[in-house]
């Protein structure tokens, strides 16, 4: 797990360059110059979606090795690069903004649930796997590990989803705005292809 934790963290570090670079030069009505206050919906959104996107990129890591299929392989693939690029943006703002990489604040905070109950077992947001649910991926191989990962991340996409409705709807950053607006379309798009996949593997979504 830590193997994987600094993959994830390594391909992250490697894209922050990039992701203040693309911000940097995205914007032309300076909206891309304005530093956002720390208990901004632009900074939370940020702080708590590079934390999300990173178990994503773990739960990739880890069914790439339990089977040989390549429908999973790929899509495995597919978000391990695109949740890495993006959280490499995330991390890249918050650090031309002078800001922390990890709130002080309880997640979910700049959506007002900052009262939700604490997460359980790992599980700090809507749709994140719990510690235990990543164990049990971990001791899975072939349809069954298909199965579940699968569902552990439509699960995941679907509080993804909410977390960067949110972001369309209350931050003030363009190119902010328009990275959540892309992770809203895609991560739709792949509950979709999803559900299709476990409905060949005779399960359905949790």
């Amino acid at each position: 797990m830590r193997h994987i934790a600094w993959i994830a963290g390594a391909a992250a570090a490697a894209l922050v360059a990039a992701g203040a670079i693309t911000y940097a030069s995205a914007e032309n009505d300076g909206s891309a110059t304005r530093v956002p206050a720390a208990d901004s919906a632009d900074a939370g959104f940020a702080q708590d979606m590079a934390v999300h996107h990173a178990q994503a990129v773990e739960m990739s890591f880890i069914v790439r090795d339990l089977t040989s299929d390549k429908d999973v392989r790929l899509l495995a693939y597919d978000i391990t690069q695109t949740q890495a690029a993006q959280r490499g943006m995330l991390l890249g703002w918050l650090d031309l903004w002078g800001l922390p990489k990890t709130s002080s604040l309880p997640p979910m905070t700049w959506m007002g649930m900052g009262d939700m109950p604490p997460g359980k077992d790992g599980a700090l947001m809507p749709g994140m796997a719990t510690n235990t649910e990543l164990r049990k991926l971990g001791s899975l191989k072939g349809k069954q590990a298909e199965i579940l990962y699968l569902q552990l991340m439509t699960a995941h996409h679907k509080g993804g989803v909410h977390m960067a409705e949110g972001c369309v709807a209350t931050c003030t950053v363009g190119p902010e705005k328009r990275l959540a607006q892309s992770m809203v379309d895609s991560q739709r798009s792949e509950i979709q292809l999803m559900a299709g996949m476990l409905k060949e593997r005779g399960a359905r979504p949790r």
